[in-house]
């Protein structure tokens, strides 16, 4: 018998993926899902089945796409009409092997939501884990205001699926949410990816003390981001998104192919890190390091158009086809070989942003020097503390509110580490604005006693 979680990073995605005796089941599978034929092969089992637990909203679900290479059959919760898969209702039992995984109806993330509660049949039928999809995480519970207009009802609807259905499991069940923390679907995720429903009834504070009414008014007041990607998502997991196959690297382009197909509406995406980025570039390129690419390309990228890459190294591709691919951009038509390298001998126009060390920052402030300092990050994080003066809009909001920016100059991008504020800077450069400049290190650098940080 085994059980082995899958992690998708910057997605902080968790997928699972559990069998015995030659039979296995995945929970939630990623769209880049050969990963769990490997798992599967190495334990002797063929995956049978397949379960949703939600209609997720930030990435593609690789439930169709799996079901293709392994004929399993994939199951949902009653509530939204799916056109694909089976609905699997309360007290609906699933055998493979020794593994017993029963059906609970867990509504109010999505009205659909389901755990998959997990019994070992060679020791009785007691619970010995649950896969809670988005109703519970580790710290935290998910979201509900997906629904415009019902959000008190969708509110009420997850504080009894966890207070009447999941938690009376039992304190022993181990907890198998499906992500982690970094994740869109929740603020408050623990760090760590383990743990019981004793211990986040102990731990958890959405779960102490908390009776319905206390519980409905937290969760309609909270404030999250919701990036546009999100509408796509759904519509791919409600009718099933386009096969992927097998994730072939693109082509290498010379650097007058690709200014041609830029020329033709390309999109260029840098993916190199922010201090490459602002050392160099190609003027209208989009930054947006690596790492970041699960959480941001989604609010700046179009579905519509083709995408031309620009990595640190090849083996840099790789990853990049993977994080895009796993939000639904499919159209990379390529990457510029050689990278700037390639642009900058052959003359090509270029462009870089200035660096500016916090301690600049701090005596621009404190000499009340014209110029704006534009804080990109959340409205969370802006309010636990910030530098004064700052003015704060979310990166996410750029696009649709630059004409709000102040007009002093230069223009100082500012964030957590400036990670955010290169894509920040990159978009506005692309609007037109001239004098922009990043604030490497930012918050983290300022909380060294660099600079005198306020608090809202």
């Amino acid at each position: 018998m085994f059980l082995k979680k899958i992690k998708s990073q910057g997605l902080s995605h968790l997928s699972y993926i559990i069998g015995h005796k030659g039979r296995a089941a995945v929970i939630d599978p990623r769209r880049d899902c050969r990963v769990y034929l490997k798992i599967a092969g190495e334990h002797g089992c063929r995956i049978t089945h397949i379960f949703e637990t939600h209609r997720n909203e930030d990435y593609v679900v690789g439930s169709k796409e799996l079901s293709m290479l392994t004929r399993a059959e994939i199951y949902h919760g009653a509530g939204l009409p799916f056109t694909y898969g089976r609905t699997t209702r309360e007290g609906d039992e699933f055998e493979l092997g020794d593994i017993r995984l029963k059906t609970l109806e867990t509504p109010g993330h999505t009205p659909e939501s389901i755990s998959m509660v997990l019994s070992d049949a060679g020791f009785g039928n007691d619970p010995v884990g649950v896969f809670t999809g988005d109703a519970l995480f580790i710290g935290d519970v998910g979201r509900t205001d997906f629904f415009p207009g019902q959000e008190e009802k969708m509110a009420g609807l997850l504080y009894n699926s966890i207070f009447q259905k999941i938690l009376p499991l039992g304190d022993q069940v181990i907890l198998y949410p499906a992500h982690g923390a970094g994740s869109v679907c929740g603020s408050g995720m623990a760090q760590r990816e383990f743990s019981t429903l004793g211990f986040e009834k102990r731990t958890n504070p959405m779960l102490k003390g908390m009776d319905r009414d206390e519980f409905i008014r937290i969760k309609t007041r909270e404030k999250h981001t919701l990036p546009p990607y999100f509408s796509k998502m759904e519509e791919f997991n409600l009718n099933g998104p386009p096969a992927l196959g097998c994730i072939n690297l693109p082509q290498p382009m010379d650097a007058d192919e690709f200014e041609d197909r830029a020329s033709q509406g390309m999109l260029i995406l840098d993916t190199r890190s922010a201090q490459a980025f602002a050392g160099v570039h190609i003027p209208g390129s989009l930054s947006i390091p690596l790492d970041m690419i699960p959480l941001y390309a989604g609010w700046f990228l179009s579905y519509k158009k083709d995408i031309g890459l620009i990595v640190s190294s090849r083996n840099r591709l790789d990853p990049a086809l993977r994080y895009l691919a796993r939000i639904g951009f499919d159209r990379i038509t390529g990457y510029l070989d050689q990278g700037l390298h390639a642009w900058e001998v052959l003359g090509k126009p270029f462009q870089s942003i200035r660096a500016v060390h916090a301690k600049e920052v701090q005596k621009r402030i404190s000499s009340n020097e014209k110029f704006t300092l534009l804080d990109v990050r959340t409205q969370k994080e802006f309010d636990q503390g910030h530098l004064p003066g700052a003015q704060h809009m979310f990166l996410g909001d750029l696009e649709k509110r630059f004409r709000e920016i102040g007009a002093e100059r230069p223009l100082t991008c500012f964030c957590g580490s400036g990670q955010r504020a290169v894509i920040a800077a990159s978009i506005l450069k692309r609007l037109g604005f001239d004098q922009v400049e990043n604030c490497f290190g930012s918050i983290r650098a300022c909380s060294t006693g660099i600079c005198k940080i306020v608090v809202t």
